[in-house]
């Protein structure tokens, strides 16, 4: 067993894939495979030196140690959108191709007899088959992809070397599944598309206090879910999921204004 090494994680899935018959699902795959092809060649990245795992619907690589990171969160991401986004155009809503892509890093092997052993390989599977990411493509429907990163690639990449994304459009989520022993939070956007205008869930209760029972060993920054319609005992006011610091008005013909964009939080874990 070769030494594990630390890479950049990417784990792509496509929607509604099982729903398709067996010709949409073969012309899924070729657009699949072309339209990453494009998209990392346009922006300097060779497909060829990442490490691949296959499936039908979609693929979990790992990419080159030297893979500048900005590029590919910054860069191939968004051109990734604007091709699936031209390609889904001309075409019905079954026949579109449309990602939940995930980012994380972390030690992997790459010897695996059967894949690639690593804890940060299942967390990276998580990330993209969580409900609130498969909640936010399906509440875009002209969206391509819909991006969730972990907390280290939201902090050392997102946010300090965005390139063409928006920090400020990521919204914090918390993923859970019990029955997994899984729960974390993460961030999450729509590529080119504004989460802060997707309704409230209903029906979830709030999250519990920072630190508090059930909270993951290192908490992300900021607040998590306040109750709706309250205003919020450290400071700004929450609707729904979303809390706005700073300057606001809020009622009959009134205007939110201040900070909208990390001090946001937008809800969803897997219940």
């Amino acid at each position: 067993m070769d030494h594990p090494e630390r890479r950049l994680l990417i784990s792509v899935d496509m929607e509604s894939y099982s729903r398709r018959g067996n010709i949409l699902q073969y012309e899924a795959q070729q657009a699949f495979r072309e339209l990453l092809q494009a998209a990392a060649g346009a922006v300097g990245l060779d497909r060829v030196t990442w490490s691949t795992q296959r499936a039908g619907d979609g693929e979990l690589a790992i990419l080159p140690r030297d893979v500048s990171e900005s590029r590919v969160i910054g860069r191939f991401v968004p051109e990734l959108n604007r091709r699936l986004r031209a390609y889904n155009s001309s075409r019905l809503p079954a026949a579109r191709v449309r990602l939940r892509i995930a980012v994380h890093q972390g030690l992997v092997h790459l010897d695996g007899a059967n894949g690639f052993p690593g804890n940060a390989v299942v967390f990276v599977s998580r990330l993209c088959d969580a409900d609130p990411v498969r909640r936010a493509l399906a509440a875009f429907p002209d969206a391509g992809v819909a991006l969730v990163v972990s907390t280290d690639i939201y902090r050392d990449v997102v946010s300090e070397y965005p390139e063409e994304m928006r920090p400020e459009r990521f919204r914090r989520v918390r993923i859970s599944k019990p029955d997994k022993g899984f729960d974390e939070y993460a961030w999450l956007c729509v590529v080119d598309e504004d989460l802060s205008t997707v309704p409230a869930p209903t029906g979830e209760e709030p999250d519990g206090p920072e630190g508090g029972a059930g909270s993951p060993a290192v908490p992300p920054p900021g607040p998590v879910r306040p109750d709706f319609g309250q205003a919020h005992p450290a400071g700004g006011i929450s609707v729904g999921d979303v809390r706005v610091r700073g300057q606001n008005a809020i009622g009959p013909g009134a205007m939110a204004i201040g900070s909208v964009g990390r001090d946001a939080i937008l809800g969803g874990g897997d219940r």
